[in-house]
């Protein structure tokens, strides 16, 4: 029996010394870009980043009426003009309730939440498209186009 070590396990070639590259490993350059790792939250509070708490307040709040004043769905934001005047209400995507994406002159029913961090502005909430807007042509979320 001889005292030496076993050899060590055979390792595969790696891709730089394959090809004959140096052993060292590259570096990748970056931008100095001044937003790299300080990614800004959106602002906008949507039905997945509200707090419980606002969530809570809103749902127990009144219900008022309005009308859609515009919405875009690639934006995924759109207004609100309430019934009994006073400025318009911001209206998120994802707090219509229902099958429509709403239309310029859908009546609306909602609830109110105010937007953070100063709380001086409002958001509709639990939007429900009551009467659609006649002689418009309405969507449905899934993408189907229905005439009124």
């Amino acid at each position: 029996m001889s005292s030496e070590p076993p050899p060590p396990p055979l390792q595969p070639p790696t891709h730089q010394t394959s090809v004959g590259l140096l052993d060292t490993p590259r570096t990748r350059d970056r931008s100095p870009s001044p937003l790299r790792g300080n990614v800004v939250p959106s602002p906008l509070p949507t039905r997945r980043t509200r707090t419980f708490s606002a969530t809570v307040r809103a749902s127990q709040g009144p219900v008022y009426k309005g009308v859609c004043k515009c919405f875009c769905r690639s934006k995924g934001h759109g207004f609100i003009t309430p019934a009994d005047g006073g400025p318009d209400i911001f209206l998120h995507i994802s707090d219509v309730e229902g099958e429509y994406v709403p239309v310029e002159g859908d009546e609306v029913t909602y609830k109110m939440c105010s937007i953070p961090p100063k709380n001086e502005k409002l958001q509709a909430v639990e939007v429900v498209i009551t009467h659609l807007a006649p002689g418009t042509k309405h969507e449905t979320w899934s993408g189907h186009v229905i005439s009124n």
